[in-house]
């Protein structure tokens, strides 16, 4: 699975589900109070899902700047793990503002990633008392995160086939509105190359409205692709109306300028499109 599937939080469902049924399992077989995974956010690291036996430590939603916390330890970790008795008297951890916050010694964790290897975040374990981790101990967490690995992938592949999808909405016989939305990449890119040819050809159309308010751009790939979208449409007889461009899209574009070259009109809203050619919606 590419990379730059990002997946928000409330798209991680089958990891967030599952890994909370997996975390009475850890704690009992840990004698911890608490377990948790977090995930890494550009600047922070956000506790996604979490189990607290007796005292309230981590609570879901809780959140620390990377520099600042145990995650950032266990991920520069070649192992992939970091552990301490107790982490107030540690020489690195003590330090850290977060371990007087929480109140809390015995400490385990390990890096969790995709089945690509990519970073995701972390899997830990916590307790108010002091706790001596054993090889058995780390390896059986690094098993839980190969597991929730795979939940991962499963939520990544639920939200790629969502992305797969072309909506493709008729407003006249001449007029159609194409919404892109989530991530463009190559493969999904080629989908609705084709999808959109193919139901110009059949239906006819004059005129495709691309409202791009919803799209997701990264790494300035998406520009090139809508650039070779257009062209082969307007080779059709096609003609292309953009709207509902974002901040991001407008700075990757004032960069490059190709669709500036191409001379495609752009608009602010689906509505301004229409009163462009000549259309108007009326309410009945």
């Amino acid at each position: 699975m590419s990379q730059s599937m990002k997946l928000t939080d409330e798209k991680l469902y089958s990891l967030k589900t599952v890994s909370k049924k997996m975390f009475r399992l850890i704690s009992d077989r840990l004698n911890v109070n608490t377990a948790y995974v977090t995930k890494r956010g550009e600047s922070a690291m956000t506790v996604l899902s979490s189990f607290n036996k007796d005292a309230q430590t981590i609570p879901e939603g809780y959140s620390v700047e990377y520099g600042d916390t145990y995650c950032r330890l266990i991920i520069l970790d070649d192992a992939d793990v970091m552990t301490t008795s107790d982490l107030n008297k540690d020489e690195i951890t003590k330090k850290l503002e977060v371990t007087s916050q929480l109140g809390v010694k015995g400490f385990l964790g390990v890096t969790l990633k995709d089945l690509d290897g990519n970073i995701f975040g972390t899997l830990c374990v916590m307790d108010q008392e002091e706790k001596n981790f054993t090889q058995d101990d780390i390896d059986y967490l690094h098993t839980s995160a190969e597991i929730l690995s795979y939940l991962i992938e499963l939520d990544q592949t639920r939200q790629h086939i969502n992305y797969l999808s072309v909506p493709i909405i008729p407003i006249t016989e001449k007029v159609s509105i194409l919404t892109l939305q989530g991530i463009v990449d190559e493969t999904r890119a080629e989908r609705i190359m084709n999808e959109a040819m193919q139901y110009g050809a059949e239906k006819e159309i004059d005129y495709f409205l691309f409202d791009l308010s919803k799209l997701a751009v990264q790494d300035q790939v998406f520009p090139t692709i809508l650039y070779n979208i257009v062209q082969a449409l307007r080779i059709m007889g096609i003609e292309v109306i953009i709207t509902g461009i974002t901040p991001k899209f407008a700075q990757l574009e004032s960069n490059n300028n190709q669709l500036s070259k191409m001379g495609v009109k752009t608009v602010n809203s689906i509505q301004a499109a229409l009163d462009l050619i000549g259309y108007r919606l009326i309410e009945k």
